[in-house]
């Protein structure tokens, strides 16, 4: 190993654990261990450690203290990178360089090399739509499908502690096992049930110029949650629900004599927009979710581009309910089917023995 300045070659700039450090951040972006943080500080606080030491102790038992002393500085600066730890056993093996190089060693070409490193990794990841640096969860706003059933961002890091994994996987991946296992979950536990089977396909609906004496009289007369708005041609345009009648009139300041002489409060100017929408043939896992956590109360279910019913967490009801009882009637079947086969079975025995036979 030769001493670096700075106008030596780039082939002399190179050292053999920027290898390692060139697989993590190319080909695993999202491990925490491949994170610019990680890699830089990592690198160049083990290289420092290796100066440190070396200068003062360069016997037999230089490079395992070196690289233990390595790894304990990385953990305590929370720039853990393993490639570290071969830039620490690096210069131990061959100390004589590093300690005429000094500091120097582990600025160039250990610290520039690895930002240069980390600089052509971030443009490639990105020319292949790939995030690196990894943005945590407050750095960017949640999908719908990472919401999830009451675990937060410090529940998720609670979890990667217990379990020793904090090295291994992030935050922000953890969480987007966990989504998909749930949905996953939810679509094996309702494996046949698509959103056609259980939605409310007899819709009362209004059109966009619908004016909201109709609409209340609608909501009174047939006691319901929601009203889709559907225009003349069958394009839905969005949905009513009772609260959004309620405030119309106290944003407006209308009582309902007021209403009903006011022929521009109609339908088209108080629903609220359409959202999210599913079709018949979507599988009904993925619905609880965004009923049970998001706060949606009315899932649209689209035929191509035409409404062919809703989904609300009645619906949701009413499908559980009738999975609970047919759980329970299969127990009741089975039981019953159980206690016949043994029956018939003593039955058996008790025939074959009063015409002499020998039953095994």
């Amino acid at each position: 190993m030769d001493v670096f300045p700075i106008g030596e070659t780039l082939q002399h700039a190179l050292i053999a654990p920027l290898g390692a450090s060139a697989v993590l951040a190319f080909a695993v972006p999202n491990a925490p261990l491949a994170q610019p943080w990680s890699a830089i500080v990592g690198n160049t606080l083990s290289a420092l450690v290796a100066v440190a030491l070396l200068s003062v102790y360069a016997g037999a038992w230089a490079p395992p203290l070196v690289v233990g002393l390595a790894i304990l500085t990385m953990l305590f600066a929370r720039a853990l990178h393993p490639p570290g730890g071969a830039v620490a056993l690096l210069a131990a093996l061959d100390p004589g360089p590093v300690i005429e190089s000094g500091l120097t060693y582990a600025l160039i070409p250990v610290g520039a090399m690895t930002a240069l490193l980390v600089a052509s990794a971030v443009i490639y990841n990105r020319l292949t739509d790939r995030i690196y640096p990894f943005r945590q969860i407050a750095e960017r706003a949640k999908t719908a499908d990472e919401v999830r059933l009451g675990l937060s961002e410090d529940d998720l890091t609670g979890l990667l502690q217990n379990y020793r994994q904090t090295s291994n996987i992030g935050v922000v991946d953890l969480g987007r096992l966990l989504t998909a296992a749930e949905r996953d979950a939810a679509n094996h536990r309702f494996d046949s049930v698509t959103c056609g089977d259980i939605m409310t396909n007899n819709l009362i609906s209004v059109t966009p110029d619908t004016d909201v004496r109709q609409v209340a009289r609608l909501f009174r007369k047939h006691r319901i949650k929601s009203l889709p708005v559907v225009s003349v041609s069958g394009a839905f345009s969005g949905i009513i629900v009772q609260a959004d009648v309620i405030d119309a009139l106290v944003s407006s300041k209308l009582d309902l004599q007021l209403v009903s002489r006011n022929a521009r409060m109609t339908a088209g100017t108080i629903a609220r927009p359409a959202g999210p929408t599913s079709t018949v043939d979507t599988p009904v896992g993925p619905l609880l979710n965004r009923l049970s956590v998001q706060g949606a109360e009315t899932v649209p279910v689209m035929n191509g581009e035409r409404l062919a019913g809703v989904i609300t967490r009645s619906d949701i009801l009413r499908m559980l309910l009738r999975d609970a009882r047919e759980r329970r009637t299969g127990r009741v079947a089975q039981i019953n089917c159980n206690s016949e086969r043994v029956l018939s079975k003593t039955e058996f025995r008790r025939c074959a023995r009063s015409l002499g036979c020998q039953v095994v």
